[in-house]
């Protein structure tokens, strides 16, 4: 077949498409330090109708529940005409339907399953009754989990060159899509231009593609390569971060574009008029439909609905006042949702104890090396690059001597595993030695084995810090903390991790703001940090007065049994003996309430006793809920939700606005955590509203694929976001697809302010993937962000905004 004519582009414009596609992809973290992704990351200047528009036509998915789903929470009065009234008010009147009754009309008539536009694959389908979608998926999946390997294959392929080019080098001597059908396959790939660059010229061209078609066509292909287009994704990501570049995304794209070129030569004529209307489909711009608006409606109201409950609770005067005088114990713990059950537990214990809210990472954007390796962790928000790199243990003779023995032991380690694997040996050994694993398999099998917290040796800066910038630091972290007054003899600061076995997603378990990581690390290194009298001496002279007496210890939340571990090694101090003893016995009745308020929600756990058992438990697909059930984020003192149930839904930052001169900290807050917990919040939402894209599927079925992600079954696309088992309980959903709700006590105009300096995180709010409200002086949600740095009255109250 002659290649389809297509109007001259430069290829310039032919590589902004590409990119500008490669950027509407979110990118895939590896399983070693997954970090939760917004999955709508390259949608968020649009608003939800638009974005579900947009991934329809790309992914075929809906971003919306069910309408069943919105008219069961109609019925039952848990959305109630009120929030469908202001929901229906506030979509833009061009597009909202022409009345309430039609909206309430179209609530009860459901949409047509969604479809993507189709690709050459899919119409060569549909002519052949071959899957070729399904066949290219499956070669390019097969290459992918080689090339991309992170040390999981004991045959690594190399990478020392780039994507395309080892591709190519792979394809041209693969002969299974000619045995599948596809006639000259091998010989066109060899035949390819020597750059992807190139090749994605040439393939625009035979197939024929208009320029206003480039952008979405290149979008719908890299969405048919699941989770190897987010890994390449997650390539650049880290590259640019580094300022570099790198090019696979682009290289994935001219290899799924070569499939297209050979399907559409071998069923040309067949294809070609179906394919015409294809191009003409892609050449159309994003627009949203009227059952896409309806749907963002429902949506608006789902979530105004549960912003009126929140309202409500915030409404309720304190039931309690703090307790005057020195506190008998401070402990800052991480924002993440689960420290909320673990404060309110803990406060319960005893009057005089105070919890504080931060992000887990404290402030300390460090690299961190493990004691015995020479991996460099990055132990701080994705957003970011470590300023700071550390090591685990100080640089001493004893310290080397037991980091050699370490690494000869890891060595071995690695040496015995491989043995145990290799294609030679593997049966022999199962055949020689599998009886001596017989006790092993009966002790991990029945759950006998526990686990102990991460216990390196103590964290230092690689590199001498001097005075100066050790007070800066301090005096940055306390500030944002708002802890510069009013210490506890004992201060305890927590990072948080999850020990679990058998799970491929442990690291999405632990602490976000770590990289993945637990958190042990940097509040091990901040402890250290606060506790140098130097420092406190010269953080005096800035106004922040440590008392002497004050001791500073890191301590380590595990979320999956609610245990607390206390570095005391640290900083040994015998005067503080009795408040260590006495906040342990607060740790362990704070962690027993808490587990039983947990077990309530998990399932086959009928008490808190069960908690521990999951969690060694190989079979258990549940040992904890992570952050599932998120639905709102609140910086503001602690007083505002100490008495008040979120029930493990909120994350909350401690914020004092009065003692925020120049309102920096608000600053740091609305980019940083409010940002990551938007990823967070829009990972569940993704996953539980489109599973088939942005969820990981069936933890039954899964298998790690080159230490990167996992595939269900023993093959195909790899698959990024949440396991199915994360959001769901067997029976329901346990995670309320809602977009977070974000409180802040402070002023609205400083609060818009910040928004007018950082548009990427206004266009967060003003396109509703988060609401905003400002809390008054009593605690209310007082003001509602109208997006257009606009508010409006949350209570009633028609006077302006402050």
């Amino acid at each position: 077949m002659t290649a389809i004519k297509a109007p001259l582009m430069t290829p310039s414009a032919i590589a902004e498409a590409a990119d500008c596609a490669a950027r509407a992809i979110p990118p895939l973290w590896p399983l070693a330090a997954s970090v939760a992704v917004n999955p709508f990351l390259g949608q968020t200047g649009e608003p939800l109708a638009v974005a579900a528009a947009r991934l329809r036509r790309a992914a075929g998915i809906s971003l919306t529940m069910p309408r069943a789903w919105y008219a069961a929470r109609l019925r039952s009065g848990e959305i109630a005409e009120a929030d469908l009234h202001a929901a229906f008010l506030s979509a833009p009147a061009a597009l909202r339907p022409a009345s309430l009754a039609v909206l309430k009309h179209a609530i009860e008539v459901e949409r047509p399953a969604p479809q993507a536009l189709p690709t050459v694959a899919d119409l060569a389908r549909d002519v052949s009754g071959t899957d070729w979608g399904g066949i290219v998926a499956e070669r390019i999946g097969h290459w992918a989990s080689g090339y991309f390997d992170q040390g999981q294959a004991l045959w690594a392929s190399g990478q020392s060159r780039n994507a395309y080019a080892a591709w190519r080098t792979v394809a041209s001597h693969d002969l299974t899509p000619e045995i599948a059908g596809l006639a000259g396959f091998a010989q066109s790939v060899a035949d390819a231009p020597d750059a992807a660059e190139a090749a994605l010229v040439a393939c625009v061209a035979r197939l024929g593609l208009p320029e206003a078609a480039l952008q979405g066509y290149f979008h719908r292909l890299l969405t048919t390569l699941g989770g190897w287009g987010q890994v390449a994704r997650y390539r650049l990501w880290q590259a640019e971060l580094g300022g570099g570049t790198d090019a696979s995304v682009t290289d994935l794209l001219a290899i799924r574009m070569m499939w297209e070129v050979a399907l559409l030569r071998q069923y040309g004529s067949v294809l070609e008029p179906a394919w015409q209307a294809a191009l003409a489909a892609y050449a159309e711009p994003v627009f949203a439909t009227a059952d896409d608006v309806v749907d963002s409606i429902l949506q608006e109201a789902a979530e105004r609905a549960a912003q009126r409950r929140l309202s409500t609770l915030f409404s309720a005067a304190s039931a309690t006042a703090a307790v005057p005088g020195r506190p008998a114990l401070q402990m800052a713990f991480c924002i993440d949702v689960r420290s909320e059950v673990f404060r309110r537990a803990l406060e319960s214990v005893d009057p005089g104890i105070r919890t504080l809210g931060f992000a887990g990472f404290f402030g300390l954007g460090i690299g961190h090396r493990r004691f015995a390796s020479d991996v460099v962790e990055a132990r701080l928000p994705v957003l970011l690059t470590p300023r700071l790199f550390t090591a685990s243990g100080a640089a001493t003779l004893a310290t080397e001597r037991a980091d050699r023995s370490a690494r000869i032991r890891a060595r071995a380690t690695r040496a015995w595993g491989r043995f145990k694997l290799a294609a030679i040996s593997s049966f022999a050994f199962v055949e020689a030695t599998g009886p001596i694993y017989v006790a092993k398999l009966l002790c991990d099998g029945l759950g006998l084995k526990r686990h102990a917290a991460p216990n390196d040796p103590a964290p230092r800066p690689a590199e001498t810090l001097d005075l100066d910038a050790r007070i800066g630091m301090a005096e940055t972290v306390l500030k944002a903390m708002s802890l510069t007054a009013g210490f506890a003899r004992l201060v305890l600061l927590t990072g948080h991790g999850a020990n679990v076995v058998n799970n491929p997603h442990a690291s999405a378990l632990h602490c976000g703001a770590c990289g993945g990581y637990s958190g042990e690390v940097n509040a091990r290194l901040l402890a250290s940090l606060l506790n140098d009298r130097d420092m406190r001496a010269g953080l005096a002279a800035r106004g922040i007065a440590i008392p002497e007496d004050t001791l500073f210890l890191a301590a380590l939340h595990d979320t999956t049994t609610d245990k607390v571990t206390i570095y005391s090694a640290d900083h040994p101090s015998p005067s503080h003996a009795r408040d260590l003893d006495q906040a342990t016995r607060w740790l362990a009745s704070a962690g027993a309430l808490t587990r039983g308020e947990r077990a309530l929600r998990l399932p086959r756990a009928r008490r808190g006793r069960d908690i521990a058992q999951r969690a060694r438990d190989w079979a258990e697909l549940r040992p904890e809920w992570a952050l599932a059930g998120c639905e709102a984020l609140v910086a503001a003192p602690r007083a505002r939700t100490a008495v008040r149930d979120l029930a493990g839904r909120a994350f909350l930052h401690d914020y004092d606005w009065r003692r925020d001169d120049g309102f920096g900290v608000l600053e740091l807050i609305l980019t940083a955590p409010v940002v990551v917990a938007s990823w967070i919040s829009l990972q569940y939402y993704g996953s539980t509203v489109a599973p088939q894209v942005f969820g990981a599927g069936n933890k039954l079925l899964h298998n790690v694929t080159g230490g990167i992600g996992v595939v269900e079954g023993n093959g195909g696309l790899l698959r990024g976001g949440l396991p199915w088992q994360s959001v769901h309980d067997g029976e329901r959903l346990v995670h309320e697809p809602l977009r977070l709700a974000v409180l802040i006590e402070a002023p609205c105009a400083a609060i818009g302010g910040i928004l007018e300096r950082h548009p990427e995180v206004r266009a967060l709010f003003d396109n509703r993937w988060l609401h905003l409200f400002a809390l008054d002086d009593e605690g209310r949600m007082a003001w509602r962000y109208q997006g257009g740095l606009r508010w409006e009255s949350n209570i009633g109250d028609t006077t302006q905004a402050p």
